[in-house]
């Protein structure tokens, strides 16, 4: 049994219409020790620019999603992941495009946080507090609420 995907701004036309592709996105869950994890901001210029998101990109042809998150982190926040564990999957239909968020939960990376593309960084932990938060990201809060017996709003806005 397949689950409902996730559709943001459901009012919103969809580009393409309904037969358009999926697009596969890697996407990186960077965890401290203490249990913070990374949130960054889309770059100004892109879709949903200025909401906060987990950070990651497009899956180029012939990459695996870990080759993929290593490229992008890399790209995007300057760090070299020693490796990433595949953890959940979730398809999020956009107004802009169709989406399959691969998440991996990463442990361990070398460098220096850089923000390549003018966004901003924050290590949060739930509640998160930063605001607002694309709509791909909170199965991901809602899952390591979960994983953590965190029985509270998983953003601190309630009207987010």
């Amino acid at each position: 049994m397949n689950k409902a995907r996730l559709v943001a701004d459901a009012e919103v036309p969809r580009v393409g219409g309904p037969e358009r592709g999926i697009v596969e996105v890697a996407v990186g869950v960077l965890l401290r020790s203490g249990g913070d994890f990374l949130l960054t901001s889309r770059p100004p210029g892109k879709v949903y620019a200025g909401y906060w998101e987990f950070p990651g990109g497009k899956i180029e042809t012939g990459e695996t999603v870990v080759q993929a998150l290593q490229r992008e982190l890399h790209e995007e926040i300057g760090i070299h992941i020693d490796g990433a564990i595949p953890w959940q999957v979730e398809t999020v239909d956009y107004p802009h495009a169709l989406v399959r968020l691969n998440f991996c939960k990463v442990f361990a990376w070398q460098g220096e946080l850089e923000m390549r593309e003018g966004q901003s960084f924050a290590w949060q932990s739930l509640p998160v507090q930063v605001a607002p938060v694309l709509p791909g990201t909170l199965p991901v809060l809602r899952w390591l609420a979960a994983e953590r017996s965190f029985h509270a709003a998983v953003i601190s806005d309630p009207k987010l």
